[in-house]
């Protein structure tokens, strides 16, 4: 798994053994994404809605830290399945909105998934957000589980 910062933006990769097509229903799926998206004692996400369109919103509940409550949400932006899936960021705690894109890649039945999370004001706060590769690796577990690859 690779993590880099670029000015406003954290771009993480990490490739998962099944197709794009799996990959991208596990990023777009509300079932499945309260199933891998966080970790008990860290923050775990409960419950999830989605307009799954351009132009729709979703938005992600769950507990953090010290089991306190948290909302995240946004819009659809980019819906390409099974290649691309970008949607805005929105925090309850005040911060600017920012830009999530995945990008996927699909060769010889592996998915190269490509992070990127821009549009922050300073580095301090693209610096708060450095779990995407935790994240990234717990997609890559779930989908490579309940498709019998790799792990």
């Amino acid at each position: 798994m690779k993590t880099t910062t670029d000015g406003d933006a954290i771009v993480a990769e990490v490739a998962i053994h099944a197709p794009a097509e799996r990959v991208f229903a596990a990023l777009t799926d509300p079932r499945q994404r309260v199933q891998w998206w966080g970790a008990e004692g860290k923050f775990k996400v409960n419950h999830m809605e989605s307009d799954l369109r351009p132009g729709g919103a979703w938005v992600m509940q769950g507990l953090g830290g010290g089991d306190q409550p948290f909302t995240l949400r946004g819009e659809y932006v980019t819906i390409d399945p099974p290649r691309v899936l970008a949607f805005t960021w929105n925090t309850e705690w005040g911060e600017p909105q920012t830009l999530v894109r995945f990008d996927l890649d699909e060769r010889d039945g592996i998915t190269t998934v490509k992070l990127t999370h821009s549009g922050f004001a300073a580095g301090a706060a693209r610096d708060r957000y450095q779990g995407w590769p935790w994240l990234l690796a717990l997609l890559r577990s779930h989908v490579e589980q309940t498709t019998g690859g790799a792990a």
